[in-house]
């Protein structure tokens, strides 16, 4: 089959690591896939599909696709283009829904109505299908997330001389990571920080976001907690394989990452509900979990730091569960739906 997936830009940090993954899969799968992106825009990765530009810096037109099976969309700066690109014969269009977008970024009155331009549509978790079909009446497909192969537990952290607490950080300004609730991230690791002064607290941010973040920048600065920017997946397995006690504050997210990428290297999860990492974590068995109304992840990284037993425990049934998540198959799956679709129009 021929593809064809509008990317705007390919920055390390953000959901387009899902797609880079699953084009590499279906190049290696002998499909012919191309990447759509805007002119001059930037491209971090390791790409084994074809790249090609618009015209413009801006935006995609449906001028600037080439002719495929199927163009896959994500997120919904894409999906007008696509969705002209396939009215025009083009392929079919399918959106693929790395997250819900009205729901935690402006421009909804777009977004929104983004989701009824496409035939197909493929979300990443039981959440995110519960949650737009509740609000658009739409049943998207889902296809699970994974822990890429880079990522492994390096057992190493026993050679730590404290223990490690770490979290990942990102850029806040701009508005798009409220539904990280990092202010609260901060605040209870500072909590943590106050009361066991000689244990090791960990910043993890993409180099790309520190560099243009005044705030994560003064954070640095304040010498309250170790930063670190890794510039691969070996510096972040790394970090994750040291780290004893891996946090997360999101309290929206369709299927976030971090926490499943941390459990796999061996690391013990305090987490807050953020919907989609329900797919994933189960509390007290292979995690600690909260709501964040309950105010209580300083509470749970105190329990894991003062309960070695249970920390052990929970980490252990985490790399366990952890080994379900495959690349291979979230992308094999997302190719069946590509070749049923195909199949049910052409019948």
């Amino acid at each position: 089959m021929k593809f064809t997936f509008p990317i705007l830009s390919l920055n390390k940090g953000g959901a387009q690591r899902m797609l880079v993954d699953i084009t590499n899969y279906l190049v290696d799968r002998g499909h012919d896939v191309t990447i759509i992106m805007l002119k001059n825009s930037i491209n971090e990765y390791n790409v084994r599909a074809r790249i090609i530009h618009g015209k413009s810096a801006e935006r995609l037109s449906a001028s600037d696709y080439p002719k495929s099976d199927i163009i896959v969309s994500n997120f919904f700066t894409t999906v007008e283009s696509a969705h002209q690109a396939s009215l025009n014969g083009k392929g079919l269009h399918i959106r693929f829904s790395l997250c819900y977008e009205p729901i935690f970024l402006p421009d909804q009155n777009l977004s929104f109505h983004s989701y009824y331009k496409a035939p197909y549509l493929v979300i990443l978790s039981k959440y995110q299908q519960k949650l737009i079909s509740l609000l658009t009446g739409l049943t998207g497909q889902i296809i699970p997330i994974y822990v890429n192969p880079n990522f492994k537990n390096l057992k190493v952290r026993h050679h730590n001389p404290t223990l490690q607490i770490s979290a990942i950080v990102r850029m806040p300004e701009g508005g798009w990571t409220w539904h990280r609730d990092q202010d609260y991230l901060l605040q209870q690791l500072n909590l943590v920080k106050n009361r066991y002064p000689n244990l090791q607290f960990n910043l993890i941010c993409p180099p790309n976001e520190f560099a243009k973040s005044q705030i994560l920048q003064n954070i640095k600065n304040a010498k309250s907690f170790r930063f670190f920017t890794p510039a691969n997946d070996q510096e972040l397995c790394q970090l994750y394989s040291q780290s004893d006690i891996f946090v997360t504050s999101s309290i929206y997210e369709a299927a976030p990452l971090p926490g499943l990428e941390a459990m796999r290297c061996g690391a013990a999860l305090a987490t807050v509900y953020a919907g989609g990492n329900t797919e994933y974590c189960n509390h007290e068995s292979n995690c600690l979990m909260s709501y964040r109304h309950q105010n209580r992840l300083a509470s749970d990284i105190m329990r894991l730091i003062d309960n070695p037993a249970l920390r052990i425990k929970l980490a252990s049934q985490g790399e366990l569960d952890s080994q379900q998540w495959t690349l291979q198959r979230t992308a094999s799956a997302f190719e069946q739906i590509c070749k049923a679709a195909i199949c049910d129009i052409s019948i």
